[in-house]
């Protein structure tokens, strides 16, 4: 079987952790901090770390914080929010993250170019938010969902790798949160048409949401956020991973 990474997306909000749902109501979850602790333990592929609030309030990344969470990292950890410019991503990297995620500033294909002729396309992250809009399209927003970019999901995917990102995180608004599964036909758009990896987030709620979107939407990787938090059908907070023997069952 081949492998695939699952990563933990965490969201900051202030000093806190958060979880959201389709990107509203951050629910204060614990300590960053204690939440990486315990997925060293449980040996995870890497960590994603998202500042909520930091593009939409126009603040640079809190580089303190940033590198005390680093600090604590066994696993390779990519970051995003409040990057505009090169300077900060060099920052970034300085503090010891192995990616910079760009959302709000990936608009900025310049910065994207860039940053990955510096650090190379496989530190940089674009991660692409998508929605339905009034009349049903899925259109690729950023600034927290709130300002629209006027390309398709596939079109704004192949720009931003053309630029040079290496990644691509392709995030369904809608069911960001829900755990009622991964958009599998938006995830299958953006990995048909790309040659790096996509790695699919927003809705898993099990395992088999997992096999799902690897087999069916084409994913190299799945990131998720409710699922590593929550324990059970009445949400229980409680950090948690599979072991590799678990993900190893998933039939594929």
């Amino acid at each position: 079987m081949s492998y695939f990474r699952v990563i933990p997306i965490l969201l900051l909000k202030g000093e806190g952790l958060v979880k959201t749902i389709n990107f509203k109501t951050p629910t204060y979850i614990g300590d960053p901090i204690n939440a990486v602790k315990i997925f060293n333990q449980k040996e995870v592929d890497e960590l994603m770390l998202f500042d909520i609030e930091a593009s939409v309030k126009k603040s640079e990344p809190k580089y303190d914080w940033i590198q005390d969470i680093v600090s604590e990292s066994f696993m390779p950890i990519g970051y995003g929010g409040g990057i505009t410019n090169i300077e900060q991503v060099k920052r970034i990297f300085d503090l010891g993250v192995e990616k910079v995620v760009l959302n709000t500033s990936s608009i900025n294909l310049d910065l994207i170019q860039k940053a990955a002729s510096i650090y190379g396309s496989q530190s940089i992250v674009v991660c692409i938010d998508v929605k339905k809009t009034l009349f049903g399209k899925k259109g690729c927003f950023y600034k927290s969902g709130k300002e629209k970019i006027k390309m398709s999901p596939s079109e704004w995917a192949i720009k931003v790798v053309e630029a040079g990102a290496g990644e691509i995180i392709i995030q369904s608004i809608d069911n960001e949160g829900t755990m009622k599964g991964y958009d599998i036909e938006l995830t299958k758009s953006v990995s048909e048409v790309v040659n790096v990896p996509v790695v699919a987030s927003g809705g898993a709620g099990n395992l088999n949401d997992i096999k799902n979107v690897i087999n069916d939407g084409r994913a190299s990787a799945v990131a998720a956020g409710s699922i590593f938090v929550y324990k059970g059908k009445q949400k229980g907070i409680l950090i948690n991973y599979p072991t590799r023997e678990e993900l190893d069952k998933i039939s594929f």
